[in-house]
């Protein structure tokens, strides 16, 4: 009897939850700078059959979301949109047929799912036909509420303030694939990540130490180098003042270093190249500097170098780096937090690269 009228309060729960009619949303209705991001009041999302409804408590903001807004990835992405990948939030409703799901579970949203349940072992997930990005190929995190599938979400066991856990989901993942799956950095090796001090660099740098591993960051200011150092990196090396690969062939006795991950792209990539030792590997994430970069060739094939691009995180990724949170192995790295209304202030700081970590935004904060 007790389980059967918990039953009954949690759908008289759920019901309420999606009277509420409309809610505030960050919308993009056209490409450009920050001051295209407009704070609206749209429908509250109904959730379809399988979804959630997800009260946002806060929203994470990634280098990603400056390159949609601008219009340099995904040219033809269908406007208007609400981007923001990462979200922590509360479950307030559902759709038909969702099971094992409690109103006000803390959940975690996955940074990138399967849409057809088909599909939801394929490896790498990313590759798989049916596979989207909230706040890329669907509606995101920039609002009060948001729907997801409810295969896709994870209870959120970390203990942190909401505003800390929305900055993990894609830099956690995807430094977790890039470090451990992709660049199979082992205890002992050589580690060399660039721009050290954004979302992605940082994470890397606190996987790489996770596994055991010796890491050199890149940095372009003093300031950043001193937060980069917080985070564990053991050489900091400032480019405008410094050689990169200098620096790092001293440090590792002239051989350089086994490793590197580079999410800057552009021209910058062949002194990462350079800077790796004979057979080393080169995990290629992000495109900060450019897409198109040159490099001499002979880097490779002399030398027996091997690079190696990634992207989105798979689930086992996600669930490992979560095991590292709670261990106190990694930590997020919030840098500030902003209301709803100030995402566009918040993107212009991202566009100009200053923040060390990231930024959260907070739907329910004025």
């Amino acid at each position: 009897m007790s389980v059967l009228t918990l039953d009954i309060t949690a759908t008289e729960q759920a019901d309420r939850s999606l009277r509420a009619k409309s809610m505030k949303a960050v919308m993009l209705r056209r490409f450009g700078g920050p001051e295209v991001l407009s704070y609206e009041e749209i429908p509250v999302p109904n959730p379809k059959p399988g979804y959630v409804l997800i009260k946002v408590l806060a929203a994470g903001m990634n280098r990603l979301d400056h390159y949609l807004r601008e219009g340099s990835v995904m040219p033809n992405l269908p406007l208007p949109h609400i981007l923001g990948v990462d979200a922590v939030g509360e479950v307030v409703g559902w759709g038909d047929g969702v099971t094992g799901i409690q109103i006000g579970e803390r959940v975690i949203p996955a940074a990138g799912f399967t849409l057809r349940e088909e599909d939801d072992f394929n490896r790498p997930l990313a590759m798989s036909p049916s596979f989207v990005v909230p706040g890329v190929h669907i509606w995101g995190s920039y609002a009060q509420y948001m729907e997801v599938p409810a295969r896709w979400v994870v209870k959120d066991e970390t203990g942190l303030a909401p505003a800390e856990v929305a900055t993990l989901p894609v830099v956690l993942g995807t430094s977790v694939r890039a470090v451990k799956q992709v660049g199979e950095v082992k205890t002992g090796n050589t580690v060399l990540v660039t721009a050290g001090a954004s979302g992605s660099g940082n994470m890397h740098i606190q996987v790489a130490k996770a596994l055991g591993a010796r890491v050199a960051a890149t940095v372009r200011d003093d300031e950043k180098g001193i937060f980069v150092k917080s985070q564990g990196a053991d050489l900091v090396i400032n480019t405008r003042k410094e050689s990169v690969v200098d620096r790092v062939r001293d440090w590792t006795g002239g051989q350089g270093v086994d490793v590197a991950i580079d999410n800057v792209g552009g021209d910058e990539l062949a002194r990462t190249i350079a800077a790796v030792r004979p057979f080393g590997t080169i995990v290629v994430y992000g495109f900060m500097g450019g897409i198109e970069g040159k490099f001499d060739v002979r880097e490779f094939f002399f030398t027996q170098k091997q690079m190696r691009g990634t992207i989105f995180a798979d689930p086992e990724d996600l669930r490992w780096g979560l095991e590292q949170i709670r261990a106190g192995r990694i930590k997020p790295a919030l840098d500030r937090t902003f209301s709803l209304h100030q995402a566009s202030e918040a993107h212009k700081l991202l566009a100009t690269n200053q923040v060390k970590g990231n930024f959260a935004l907070l739907p329910w904060v004025e």
